[in-house]
């Protein structure tokens, strides 16, 4: 093997701690048969709901080299956002939102790609090798080449394991023109345990390591545009943005870090506990305001406040009942339809129904087709 390369990869990698990866390791530019395969036949089941995107450009997804013919290597990174405080603190207190740990802080977008093009820059500089960067917005399947490149494993919930971070890293990529040495995969490490397949509230495992991304609460709140179906809405509790319930429990999570290295992924205050009472009480303006630079921002208001409506009425709390009541004539469908049902959730009689029916606007047809629906 080369030592130059060797050397090279050795100073990238030190200087990839520098810039606040935890981890760094190299993969192969090709993806197994059996990968592609996988992951078409995953598209096929419908798995990916509404994520039309992972279809669209599916074959460069499947393969490096029709993303960017020139790819020799790719360098994956992983940065560190490990919680410092329990994730599941907020399972039993209904009045108070649930927001996924990665989406309490600043959008990691930002800092994880400006660091990945400060690294891609400096490995220009050195090999004078062609690059390009990538966070999680092309068509490029991180989680399967962290696991070839030995950053971890794909545990029993698809996502990445790592002895040293637990469940909870960031991914990016730098695909390069330059032929690196590439690192030893490890084993899977899941054992017999089952923990994160149990916890799911909505089951959206068929099976371990396969996921149903139309039961996933991450992809219903987050993804999905129109009504959340009825059988999953009981399930999705008070999570009202994403879900780490299968990350939190993973029992590697005993030797992450306890706390992310950077102050952008620390949670803001008004986000580690937020009042589901207040959140109902959000019009477009505000909602822009208070979510300015989190990735919350690009759900739109109109689907984050479905999601609290969902969680308002799986709290059944007769104090939600008032701001619940105002969103019925909200100008949104989608907003309207979700706050009948939470108020007839809330409620919990016949007389509740009739009564949500009645203070929506009788003349408004698409109300009552709501209604009707919902």
């Amino acid at each position: 093997m080369n030592r130059d390369k060797i050397k090279l990869v050795n100073a990238l990698k030190e200087r990839a701690t520098e810039e606040g990866f935890a981890a760094c390791a190299i993969a192969p530019a090709a993806l197994s048969e059996q990968t592609a395969k996988r992951f078409r036949g995953w598209l096929d089941d419908g798995r990916h709901g509404d994520m039309i995107w992972m279809e669209n450009r599916a074959d460069e997804r499947s393969d490096p080299q029709k993303l960017w013919g020139e790819v020799r290597s790719i360098i994956i990174l992983g940065m560190s956002y490990a919680p410092g405080e329990d994730p599941m603190a907020l399972a039993d207190r209904p009045d108070h939102a649930r927001i996924s740990v990665y989406a309490r802080g600043r959008d990691y977008h930002d800092r994880v790609k400006g660091a990945l093009k400060r690294l891609a820059g400096w490995l220009v500089r050195q090999n004078g090798a062609d690059v390009k960067v990538f966070v999680d917005t092309a068509p490029v399947m991180e989680k399967v080449l962290a696991a070839a490149a030995g950053l971890g494993w794909q545990g029993k919930h698809s996502n990445i394991v790592s002895r040293e971070h637990g469940s909870w890293l960031f991914l990016g990529a730098i695909y390069t023109s330059a032929d690196l040495p590439v690192d030893t995969p490890i084993g899977d490490r899941c054992g017999s345990c089952r923990a994160c397949q149990d916890i799911c509230p909505t089951q959206a495992f068929p099976a371990p390591y396969q996921l149903d991304a139309r039961r996933c609460i991450s992809y219903l709140t987050i993804e999905h545009k129109g009504p959340v179906p009825h059988d999953l809405r009981e399930g999705i509790g008070n999570h009202i943005y994403g879900c780490d319930d299968c990350l939190a429990v993973c029992p590697w999570n005993k030797f992450a870090q306890k706390a992310a290295t950077h102050k952008a992924f620390h949670p803001r205050a008004e986000l580690s506990a937020p009042e589901i009472a207040d959140l109902l009480t959000l019009d477009d303006t505000a909602f822009r305001a208070l979510f300015s630079g989190s990735p919350i921002k690009r759900t739109g208001r109109d689907r984050f406040i479905r999601n609290v409506l969902i969680a308002s009425g799986n709290a059944g709390k007769s104090d939600l009942a008032l701001p619940v009541i105002a969103l019925l004539d909200d100008p949104s469908p989608l907003v309207r339809g979700a706050a009948i049902w939470a108020l007839a959730q809330i409620e919990r009689t016949a007389f509740a129904c009739e009564k949500s029916q009645r203070l929506a606007k009788e003349s408004d047809a698409d109300v009552i087709a709501e209604w009707n629906y919902y």
